[in-house]
């Protein structure tokens, strides 16, 4: 059983940064990690994941460039760096580990509660 739990998030004006942490109990090291996010009224979608040894990252091309997730084993913890934000990136972003590495939420077994993330122009 894996539990997640995110933090991090805020409200920032656009341009600005925010590092979301996602910290997890029991063994993660062998899971793929993802983060997804969803807007009001929107549907839940990917942003970026890493793989289980942390050296395969991928990324929404709407993130590209600007987010940067990592992967610390030893502490249990994945990052999701974000700079240079924009309104649109406006939503609530979720944690997510699985065992099947994808950017389909289904592809996901165990999910955190999420945490707010707001840009202002």
């Amino acid at each position: 059983q894996v539990q997640l739990v995110e933090s991090g998030g805020g409200l920032v004006q656009a341009g600005g940064s925010l590092r979301l942490s996602c910290a997890a109990s029991g063994r993660t090291f062998r899971y793929n990690m993802g983060w997804f996010r969803q807007a009001p009224g929107k549907e839940r979608e990917f942003v970026a994941h890493v793989s289980s040894s942390g050296t395969i990252t991928r990324y929404s091309d709407s993130v590209k460039g600007r987010f940067t997730i990592s992967k610390h084993n030893v502490q249990n913890t994945v990052y999701l760096q974000m700079n240079n934000l924009k309104p649109d990136d406006t939503a609530v972003y979720y944690c997510a580990a699985g065992a099947v590495i994808g950017s389909n939420s289904r592809d996901y077994d165990y999910w955190g509660q999420g945490t707010q993330v707001t840009v202002s122009s």
